[in-house]
């Protein structure tokens, strides 16, 4: 694993803000958001829910709503030991994640504006709650795991790797309509540095 992320480090990033410009038309300005890196994990990290998406074991797609939490560039998502959650990720270690992100503050109460997101794919390691790899981080997870749940639940621990995908971020409510202005490529991690 260590060779594939640095295989994908090796190529994320440019110069500058790090986002994949969208192509303009002939011509016409750039319509792509500059965001950089620190202000994706920023969205992320003020986030609580999620779109958790893997395979089953026979090859099917499932997603599920999560709640979660972000401890330095990580997410953990806490689920009972018995849920397609627990045994499909922890049989393929393998993840796709959206945040929904809410734009226009009171405005989106009267007018059906989307939330931007945020979607990125990573590994997904499946801990027991009381094991030690989790240990040091339980006190930071205490509102997503009650202490009555601690000796029986199991913690997701999402790496999210390669480039987060956003749409609607970095960008004003009108442009989101337009898909070359909304989108943006952002590395997950800053060239250099460990997840």
């Amino acid at each position: 694993m260590a060779a594939t992320n640095q295989h994908q480090q090796a190529h994320v990033g440019t110069a500058g803000a790090g986002a994949t410009p969208a192509a303009g038309g002939g011509g016409s300005p750039p319509m792509a958001a500059r965001l950089t890196t620190e202000q994706v994990w920023h969205k992320v990290a003020k986030g609580s829910f999620a779109v958790l998406s893997h395979i089953t074991p026979a090859g099917e797609p499932r997603s599920s709503g999560v709640l979660y939490k972000t401890i330095g560039r990580r997410l953990y998502i806490v689920t009972a030991p018995d849920s397609w959650k627990a045994r499909h990720v922890a049989a393929s270690g393998r993840v796709a994640v959206t945040v929904p992100v809410r734009r226009g503050g009171l405005l989106s109460l009267v007018t059906p504006i989307p939330p931007a997101t945020i979607s990125f794919h990573g590994t997904a390691i499946v801990h027991a709650a009381d094991s030690p790899e989790v240990r040091s981080v339980l006190e930071e997870l205490a509102s997503l795991l009650p202490p009555e749940r601690r000796a029986s639940a199991r913690v997701i621990e999402v790496i999210p790797q390669g480039r987060f995908v956003t749409y609607g971020l970095g960008v004003a409510l009108t442009q989101m309509r337009n898909p070359a202005a909304a989108r943006a490529r952002v590395p997950v991690t800053q060239e250099g540095n460990a997840p």
